[in-house]
């Protein structure tokens, strides 16, 4: 299946950020470019815990009941004081499964921080837990062409509306209507989306979920009106190689080589999950539980709502899609958090 795609060039930011985009207008792409005219079908998805990452026995250490109960604390008091003052600051949270070791990343001041996670008051595990917590400063943002993509639209292609770009994630079915994923601090409801050479008309943006909007923990949306496909693009910004999604599911902690896939830094594999209970506050609010990632080279402004997956020869095992990042970890909105938030089943190729 081939598709025509056109370079175009931008520079973004990377941070926590929530990955989009902000575009002058989406670029002018040649009306061709459409795929191989082959049916657009779907197979039964594939039992997956044959999957790369729960084959593999990866064995992680799970955080004892102090560190699990002081996290869970830490993370509520973190989410109370985003909603009570705003976003002002950003906070990552999870627990390290190399020690067990609870992280905090945050651009808020020291004696926030000191308030939100002293535990000194509460039992001796809990209060353990907090003392030894590793602090990292730094913020943590919204992740906003695959560029030119024609319908069947696939996943990891680019997204232009509202003068945002982001990344379509992942094909899913419901009351046998598909739509395609992306982020939810992306676009707004009843937004119409184009591809991102403005060539062609994407769908039209429902079910949006987001803090300041449904005042769900998550971050996600679906994109309808259109025909989508089971496939995720692979290779670079401009590739038209694409595999099947074979079967969707929950990712494993310790699992070294998940992949994203988006329209600022194509396909990259080589993240190493470090938690799938992970908390992320950026401007766009707190979400929860999400997966944090580490390791290869992570998602950058425009690849928000692209694919996160692990994949073997039968093609890609959905995880889930990129909604932010810093410098050293990526966070996903978890496929199990979609599927069970909004009803859909994963479309197959």
């Amino acid at each position: 299946m081939t598709k025509t795609k056109r370079k175009l060039l931008g520079a973004v930011g990377a941070a926590i950020t929530v990955l989009a985009v902000l575009g002058a207008g989406p670029a002018q792409g040649a009306p061709g470019g459409d795929k191989d005219r082959k049916p657009v079908r779907a197979t039964a998805p594939k039992g997956d815990r044959t999957a790369p990452d729960h084959a593999a026995g990866v064995r992680a250490v799970p955080p004892s009941p102090g560190v699990t109960s002081a996290l869970t604390t830490i993370q509520k008091r973190i989410a109370d004081h985003v909603a009570a003052h705003g976003t002002r600051y950003t906070f990552a949270s999870y627990v390290d499964p190399a020690d067990g070791r609870i992280v905090l990343e945050t651009d808020a001041p020291p004696r926030l921080v000191s308030a939100l996670t002293d535990l000194s008051g509460a039992g001796a595990a809990q209060s353990e837990a907090a003392a030894q917590l590793r602090l990292r400063p730094g913020t943590t943002t919204d992740t906003f062409h695959r560029r030119d993509d024609s319908p069947p639209f696939y996943g990891g292609g680019g997204l232009a509306a509202e003068g945002l770009l982001c990344s379509s994630g992942y094909a899913v079915q419901r009351s046998g209507t598909r739509f395609m994923t992306s982020a939810g601090h992306c676009f707004n409801n009843g937004t119409t989306v184009a591809t991102e050479s403005g060539a062609r008309t994407y769908g039209t943006v429902s079910d949006r979920r987001l803090p300041p909007v449904s005042n769900d923990a998550a971050d996600m949306e679906l994109i309808g009106g259109q025909s989508y496909a089971g496939r995720v693009f692979t290779g670079g910004v401009t590739s038209d190689t694409s595999i099947p999604v074979v079967s969707a599911g929950g990712a494993v902690v310790g699992f070294n080589n998940y992949c994203h896939s988006g329209r600022t830094t194509g396909e990259q594999c080589g993240h190493t999950a470090t938690s799938t209970t992970a908390q992320v506050c950026t401007s766009t609010g707190c979400k929860s539980p999400v997966i944090a990632y580490t390791g290869g080279t992570l998602q950058q402004g425009g690849d928000s709502g692209g694919a996160f997956y692990v994949k073997d020869n039968a093609g890609a095992y959905i995880r889930g899609h990129v909604i932010a990042g810093s410098s050293t970890t990526g966070y996903i909105e978890p496929w199990t958090v979609v599927a069970a938030m909004l009803g859909v089943t994963i479309v197959t190729g």
